[in-house]
């Protein structure tokens, strides 16, 4: 492990200090650099499979968890939402896709899921997320969006 610190990089050069398991399936670390003194935090996640995703005109990429992060970061801009509360969504979400065991899956999956959780999360970012993902593009549209919230 390198030393973010000082860039030691000797196979001995950290002790851990704490470990502690996450809800997430991941492991915390903290470390020591046994060169400079100083303390810093790893985490481990185990890499699993995850599909393909099919997007809409066709073309296929690799599922991107810092990209699925980021478009639900923007829909929660200014709300009332933990940063531990996107991640558990993120990650159920990426649990999700790999215990389907499929090698690909439409991006309309991973948004339908997205969307699912929002509306659980908070309610102004899921119409902002359902602005994009639904492409209510007119004020008829948004509204009967908004008033099927508020009926459930």
């Amino acid at each position: 492990m390198i030393c973010p610190h000082c860039q030691d990089n000797d196979n001995e050069g950290t002790k851990v200090v704490d470990t502690t398991h996450d809800s997430r399936g991941g492991i915390r670390r903290r470390r020591e650099c046994k060169k400079c003194g100083k303390r810093f935090s790893t985490y481990e996640r185990p890499i699993l499979a995850t599909p393909l995703i099919i997007k809409q005109d066709g073309t296929r990429e690799e599922f991107d968890r810092e990209k699925l992060s980021h478009g639900v970061r923007l829909a929660c801009v200014k709300r009332p939402v933990a940063a531990a509360d996107i991640d558990r969504l993120i990650g159920e979400i990426e649990a999700t896709l790999q215990r389907m065991g499929k090698s690909e899956v439409s991006s309309r999956v991973v948004g339908d899921m997205v969307i699912a959780g929002l509306k659980d999360l908070d309610q102004i970012a899921y119409i902002r997320f359902a602005l994009v993902y639904l492409g209510l593009d007119d004020l008829h549209a948004i509204r009967s969006e908004i008033d099927r919230l508020i009926e459930s």
